[in-house]
Order: structure tokens, then C-alpha cells, then sequence
């Protein structure tokens, strides 16, 4: 699949737009509850990448999975986590918090890296970090007395924190020659979230209008915009990636703002627009020196 820039841009909205549905989806469960939303979402999001995955790479891409390395593991385990922190994070807090949470994971990924690889952060990522870190105290102070609220503040936590792991080993295996595909560890990442959510998730409770909506949330929340975000990475340069990225969060906030009634509070977009901010300034200042 051959794509322009122009093309891959516009793509990489799109996903970032199907992203960004999880939220106002989850809203519109009728029984559907925690571990059993995120068990038949990675359910499904398992079922269409074994359909896809071969269309794009052929049967090739279940031999890949068949000869796993150990780094290749590490990467599916991390997709997993992923998987099932955010899903749990959805269903303990609201969706803006665990979107401007995530949107912590380039910082994230840039400390993990300086600190396993050693990786030099730049100071404008420093002054970022800053920057991001005093708008999540800003979101999350007036809220530090609700249980729940934390808790999914901390679960949503994670999912940045897995995927800073998940990056950090890609990048340490490429330096030592070994180049993982990270196709077969999404659909490796989503077999171990279903597996490990499913004594979790009984007995069921979901209805048929539940089981229907997290089939669709699979496939096109998940599954597919994953594929074509790879083919994204394929012609877009990584800042420009981190950027597109940060749509997710501005999305994700309006869907579920227009489509559940879940309307943000002052502090958190105040405190989301500073997180925001940082990250804009951030890659845009390191896209211009990379130029």
C-alpha cells in the first residue's frame, strides 16, 4: 500500500479519530462492567487482527509469532498491559483524565530511554516534563479525595508507562540488530489481555446491544486503525507521528463531551491544555532543529 505524505497524514488523523471512540462507546454500555468490557474488547480486537494481520503480511506473520524472541514477548506484554489498563481506567474515571494521562507517555518514553539506553534528553524536554507535571498537579489536586478518581488516574497510568517499556525495548533490540515488527506483538498483546481478563470478567453480564458495541470497538477502535498506523510509521517522520498522536486526546474529550453528556470540568482543561501545550511545544521545537 503505497501512501504519500499528504495521505498519510490525513490517515493518521483518521486514527487517531477511531482512537479516540473508547470513551464515548464505554459510556453507552448498558451492563458491561470493568475486566469484562476490557475481556471482550481484546476478544474481538484478537479476532479481526487474525484476519487482517494475514491479508496485509500473509501466513508469514504466524511464523514470526512462532520463532518470539524474547524482546518480541516483552513488546506483546506491553501491548497487554495496554490493552487492559486502559479499558479499566474508563470504567473507574472519567475519559478526559485518562486521555490527558496518556498523553504523558512521550515524556515517559524520553526518561525511560535516558535511563536504560542513555538516550540525552534535551533541556526543552526537560522544561516540557516540567511543564506537563504541573498541569496533571493542576487537573488532579482537587481531586485527590475521591478514591475512584485517583485510582483511575493510576490505573490510566500505565498504559504510558507500558508503552514507554514497549518502546525502550524496540529501541534497544534495533540497536543490537534485532528489528521487531510490532504487527504480530499487537496481536500477541491482545490474545494475553483476553486471557487474562476472562476469569476476571465472569460470569458475563454484558447484553447483546454490549457484546455488539465492544465487537465494533475491536475492530474499528483497535484493530485496524493499529494496521494502518504501522503503515503511517512507514512514511511519516516520528515527530510528525507524536503530533498526529496528540489529536487523540482533543478527540477523545469532544466525543465523549457531544455523545455521553461527560462534561469536563475546569481543572482538567485548564490542567490538559497545559499538558497539551508542553507536548506541542515539545515536538514542534524538536521538529524544527531535526529540519
Amino acid at each position: 500500500m503505497k501512501l504519500t505524505h499528504a495521505r498519510a497524514v490525513g490517515l493518521m488523523v483518521l486514527v487517531t479519530l477511531l482512537w479516540s471512540t473508547a470513551g464515548v462507546v464505554t459510556r453507552q454500555l448498558e451492563a458491561a462492567r470493568s475486566f469484562e468490557v476490557t475481556f471482550w474488547r481484546s476478544f474481538f480486537t484478537l479476532a479481526s487482527l487474525l484476519v487482517i494481520l494475514p491479508f496485509f503480511q500473509g501466513q508469514a506473520v504466524f511464523g514470526k509469532i512462532r520463532k518470539a524472541g524474547k524482546a518480541l514477548w516483552l513488546s506483546g506484554i506491553c501491548w497487554g498491559v495496554m490493552f487492559t489498563a486502559f479499558m479499566v481506567a474508563l470504567t473507574l474515571t472519567t475519559v478526559a483524565n485518562v486521555l490527558v494521562t496518556l498523553a504523558l507517555g512521550p515524556f515517559i518514553t524520553a526518561l525511560m530511554t535516558r535511563v536504560f539506553i542513555g538516550h540525552r534528553i534535551p533541556a526543552r524536554t526537560w522544561l516540557s516534563i516540567g511543564l506537563a507535571s504541573l498541569g496533571i498537579a493542576w487537573m488532579y489536586g482537587g481531586q485527590m479525595d475521591l478514591g475512584s478518581q485517583l485510582a483511575g488516574t493510576l490505573v490510566a497510568l500505565l498504559v504510558p508507562l507500558a508503552g514507554a517499556c514497549n518502546w525502550t525495548v524496540v529501541q534497544h533490540s534495533g540497536a543490537h540488530g534485532e528489528n521487531i515488527d510490532l504487527v504480530p506483538s499487537v496481536l500477541m498483546g491482545a490474545a494475553l489481555s483476553a486471557l487474562v481478563t476472562l476469569p476476571l470478567a465472569l460470569p458475563f453480564s454484558a447484553t447483546p446491544h454490549d457484546v455488539m458495541r465492544l465487537a465494533l470497538l475491536g475492530l474499528f477502535q483497535l484493530a485496524i486503525p493499529c494496521v494502518l498506523a504501522v503503515l503511517c510509521a512507514g512514511v511519516l517522520k516520528a515527530p510528525e507521528v507524536a503530533l498526529l498522536a496528540l489529536l487523540e486526546v482533543i478527540f477523545g474529550i469532544l466525543l465523549a463531551w457531544l455523545g455521553a453528556g461527560e462534561v469536563p470540568g475546569a481543572s482538567v482543561l485548564t490542567g490538559g491544555a497545559l499538558v497539551i501545550g508542553a507536548l506541542l511545544v515539545n515536538e514542534l521545537i524538536g521538529w524544527r532543529q531535526r529540519a
